[in-house]
């Protein structure tokens, strides 16, 4: 199979496993608001970008007003015809529907570039290769932020939506951390430490 036929195939079992997760674990963004480490605020902050959670997305409202009181900045994606731009956005504030449930800033919100920036998914592995729906959006966001300096990506996810093994292709954005309501999941170390014994192996390979 091609790596965009795995792909889709892995989506339609990540909905289900996203789902039955969702149903299991009605308080699961109260607790990940609680345990969130809020370092990754005080080393990548101070502008974070959430999102809106639709379908059975793990809801990252709880933390984003957590982060807020501890001096965060809160922006939100919106999509326009050139991709995805961050706009400055506050608890309460009025968001903008669009169809498929989204929900977004309306276009006189100002824009901004976010450091720390909390990514809705399907599944994500220990190397932080993200599955997202297929549109690109945000790896292409992610490209773009990078491409300017510091971009801190961190899932904000299930357990159960980490998996042995995402397949990736050159374009795709890694991420650095994933946090989850039993705990965090330092991808960005684990991925340096494969880099550090893929070295070491093909040295020892060499001599």
């Amino acid at each position: 199979m091609s790596i965009d036929a795995d792909k889709t195939a892995l989506r339609h079992r990540m909905r289900t496993l996203r789902a039955e997760a969702a149903a299991r674990d009605p308080d699961a963004a109260e607790r990940l608001a609680d345990i969130f480490p809020m370092k990754l605020l005080e080393r990548y902050g101070p502008v974070v970008s959430g999102y809106v959670a639709i379908n059975e997305e793990l809801d990252p409202f709880p933390l984003m007003e957590r982060l807020a009181r501890a001096g965060a900045e809160l922006c939100l994606p919106r999509m326009e015809e050139a991709g995805i731009s961050w706009r400055l956005w506050s608890p309460g504030e009025p968001l903008e529907r669009r169809p498929f449930g989204l929900s977004q800033p309306t276009a006189d919100a100002p824009e901004v570039t976010p450091t720390l920036v909390l990514t809705p998914l399907l599944a994500y592995d220990t190397l932080g290769n993200r599955l997202g729906y297929g549109r690109g959006h945000y790896d292409a966001a992610l490209e773009k932020l990078r491409s300017k300096g510091r971009a801190f990506a961190c899932a904000v996810a299930y357990a159960a939506q980490q998996i042995d093994k995402v397949p990736s292709e050159p374009h795709d954005q890694p991420l650095d951390w994933a946090i989850t309501p039993i705990g965090s999941v330092p991808l960005f170390m684990m991925r340096n430490r494969q880099s550090l014994t893929r070295s070491e192996t093909d040295g020892s390979s060499a001599g």
